[in-house]
């Protein structure tokens, strides 16, 4: 059976193309959350746990999962950007626009606005709404849940994902054509979860976030049955103007043994600068303040004022 398409697209010198979603529950209910992934088509890690969150909640609808029911309606989109997944560019290959900079959309524009607003039209309804993104090719970052100029509920209820770091931003000049400022300003509880790096799959990462929608699903009473066991998480509540970003201010090789989720002093060692032609250490990088390692770069080459670390000051 043909899933159902947000929009249906043809080109000039290939088939046909759809945006397919899941809508897993009971037809006559309202959506009681919408998730989606894949609006920048190189992040893989979004795209994979949605389609395995798809592929768990109709067995849980069907009953092949005991002790579990399925309380509400739900709606997945696993890639938004289905030709940027399939051609592993980040932007829309033809364009090379981003779906991410084309919120609230228009269906009577270009192909990026049409395939925006029918994302839009498609979880406006959602009271709950979920965007999950990685960071870039360069950039891992450790699993957190994103809250931008949140409310109260918004707040309270991103605990619920167990996650370690709740990261609280400001809405800057350019996220006000992005998928989380068109839904704020419908209403509802928006969240952004964010994890690992963009081009692969960094399977650890993929497991957390998994786990991590599955206990805010059960939560929120959408997901009903045997309790799960609670994941044994500190966590750590961070304003927008506790994040610091440390940057090179030379080029070379930066080489890193840290992981993300490590808890640095100011001072601490984040890595080396290596000289690309002598092999030389040209700089010691060390923590500005202290905190928690939110994000570090992976890719090795670097230019001056290239960002290699992200820091979280609780």
């Amino acid at each position: 059976m043909k899933p159902p398409s947000l929009l249906h697209m043809s080109a000039p010198c290939r088939e046909d193309f759809d945006i397919p979603f899941h809508q897993i529950g009971d037809s006559k209910l309202e959506f009681s959350i919408a998730l989606v992934a894949g609006v920048h088509g190189n992040e893989l890690n979004g795209v994979f746990v949605l389609s395995r969150l798809a592929d768990y909640l109709h067995g849980v609808e069907a009953g092949h999962i005991p002790g579990l029911r399925l309380n509400g309606r739900v709606l997945i989109v696993p890639a938004v950007n289905v030709l940027g997944l399939n051609t592993r560019m980040r932007l829309w290959p033809f364009d090379k626009t981003d779906i991410n900079r084309m919120f609230p959309g228009y269906y009577l524009g270009e192909t990026t606005q049409r395939i925006a607003a029918a994302v839009l039209e498609a979880t406006k309804s959602a009271p709950i709404r979920l965007d999950l993104h990685s960071g870039n090719l360069d950039f891992e970052e450790l699993p957190h849940v994103r809250l931008y100029e949140p409310t109260e509920a918004e707040r309270a209820k991103a605990e619920w994902f167990g996650f370690s770091s709740i990261v609280e931003s400001r809405i800057e000049k350019i996220l006000t054509v992005s998928l989380i400022q068109a839904w704020k300003e419908l209403g509802g509880e928006n969240f952004i979860l964010r994890a690992g790096q963009a081009g692969n799959l960094q399977l650890p990462h993929c497991e957390r976030m998994f786990q991590a929608i599955l206990s805010f699903l059960e939560r929120n009473e959408i997901l009903g049955g045997k309790p799960r066991a609670e994941i044994e998480e500190d966590q750590h509540y961070f304003a927008p103007d506790k994040h610091f970003r440390v940057i090179t201010e030379k080029a070379g090789f930066f080489v890193s043994k840290l992981e993300v989720g490590a808890w640095l002093r100011a001072g601490d060692l984040i890595g080396y600068l290596y000289d690309g032609f002598t092999g030389k250490v040209r700089e010691e990088m060390h923590a500005p303040v202290g905190g928690l390692l939110l994000g570090l770069r992976r890719q090795p080459l670097v230019f001056e004022g290239d960002l290699i670390a992200r820091i979280q000051c609780p």
